[in-house]
């Protein structure tokens, strides 16, 4: 808390400097460069020939490693284009294939397309992953008050969040596609399939031996509410309302998107039981500089319902399951996850190298609130704060992709990110 009093004051002094900067102002006249524009100088080629424009691809090396899946080697990249149509918004896919030393595989592809002048907007999410993640129980506060809280003061000294984390392996399959038409202006009315399927599922730290036993929070949920530990399915068909106002979805400088969401998951369809999944997302985009359009606010929010015990414990809300896998900066993808879910985020963008220039950055700080049914806790009675800060590379001016790099900082938690394009 200490570190975010310091930092929303340089988030604030920030917007005021921009302000300032642009004041008598009223036309942009800062023509943006890309990453090519500079090879070309250097290389003393002519300018891009962009009357026959492809769109832009993006790939990069995906490097890291983490506790839960020890080194990690992979690729991703990024497709941005527009279909025919002179008004026609840009279309983004995205993908990666990710390794680990500990023999996980990740296999990701990500869909936002619309059709020639916006008439039918496509968005999906495919995924397969052989892998493991920890939890730490339900609830923004776990795993205080949980399942393994009694580790915690061992010895007498404070046991550390990591120490009590709970590891699954599991298997998971993922299928989210909608397909959304027109109907005026902005507005979008569309429906969806959406598959989860989780299996193999090994409850690493589960000890049901008599004298020798430890109850983690995956079993007690799923034994509580009559759920299978070792596989469940859910099938289920949505209704989407969708506006988006945005002059670029890869890299908007100003307008809102939202999207109102109802997923039923069915048994007929294969479901274990009928579940309701109720989702309500919003992004907006502030302008603070006619000047130079890269200064600006955003703003995401994230709503994510389901009634208490309709749902298997995975298929919860959770942080960093969203479409790109980019909420809760700061933290492990799952840290928190509940019934319930409301996440929201600002984020400060601003321009580092001089008008017109390559580099930009961002201030960012995020809070997320998850309700524990089982504990008694609900939505805001604990929040869990994020913040950090990044630096984007302008690699193609057309479509506005960045190259994104990012540092996220939570309690006792820190995040690095390398991606292509905005977080939201």
């Amino acid at each position: 808390m200490k570190n975010l009093i310091l930092f929303l004051p340089i988030l604030l002094a920030l917007q005021v400097q921009a302000q300032k900067n642009d004041a008598g102002s009223t036309t942009s006249d800062c023509p943006q460069r890309d990453l090519g524009d500079v090879v070309r100088v250097v290389l003393d080629k002519p300018p891009k020939d962009t009357s026959q424009d492809g769109g832009a691809i993006l790939l990069i090396p995906i490097i890291g490693s983490n506790p839960a899946t020890g080194f990690v080697l992979g690729v991703g990249g990024q497709y941005a284009f527009k279909a025919h149509g002179n008004n026609t918004r840009y279309s983004m896919i995205s993908g990666s294939a990710q390794f680990t030393t500990k023999s996980q595989q990740l296999y990701l592809l990500k869909n936002n397309i619309y059709s020639k002048n916006n008439k039918i907007f496509f968005t999906g999410d495919w995924r397969y992953l052989i892998y493991s993640q920890s939890t730490y129980g339900l609830g923004t506060n776990a795993p205080e008050g949980g399942i393994l809280d009694y580790q915690i003061g061992v010895s007498g000294l404070e046991t550390a969040i990591d120490s009590l984390a709970q590891p699954l392996n599991f298997n998971f399959l993922r299928l989210y596609q909608s397909v959304s038409f027109n109907v005026k202006k902005s507005f979008y009315i569309g429906v969806g399939y959406y598959l989860d399927s989780y299996f193999d599922i090994q409850d690493e730290k589960l000890r049901l031996n008599p004298g020798d036993s430890l109850i983690t929070s995956h079993y007690s949920y799923s034994t509580f509410y009559g759920f299978d530990q070792k596989k469940y399915f859910s099938s289920a068909l949505g209704i989407n309302l969708v506006s988006d106002t945005r002059d670029n979805m890869i890299n908007a400088y100003k307008g809102y998107f939202a999207v109102a969401s109802w997923n039923a998951s069915i048994e007929f369809l294969g479901s274990d039981r009928f579940a309701n999944f109720f989702s309500f997302e919003w992004r907006s985009f502030h302008p603070l500089s006619s000047r130079n359009p890269r200064h600006l606010l955003a703003f995401w929010g994230l709503v994510d319902l389901t009634p208490d015990g309709e749902a298997p414990y995975l298929t919860l809300p959770a942080t960093s399951y969203d479409q790109r896998s980019r909420s809760g900066r700061g933290y492990t993808q799952g840290r928190f996850r509940g019934s319930k879910l409301v996440y929201g985020e600002a984020e400060y963008r601003f321009p580092i190298s001089p008008c017109g220039g390559l580099w930009g950055g961002v201030l960012f700080i995020n809070a997320t609130s998850a309700n524990n049914q089982i504990q008694e806790l609900d939505l805001f009675q604990s929040v869990k704060l994020g913040y950090g800060f990044g630096f984007r590379l302008m690699v193609d001016k057309d479509s506005r992709t960045n190259l994104a790099i990012d540092f996220g900082f939570g309690e006792k938690s820190f995040g690095f990110y390398l991606a292509a394009s905005e977080t939201f």
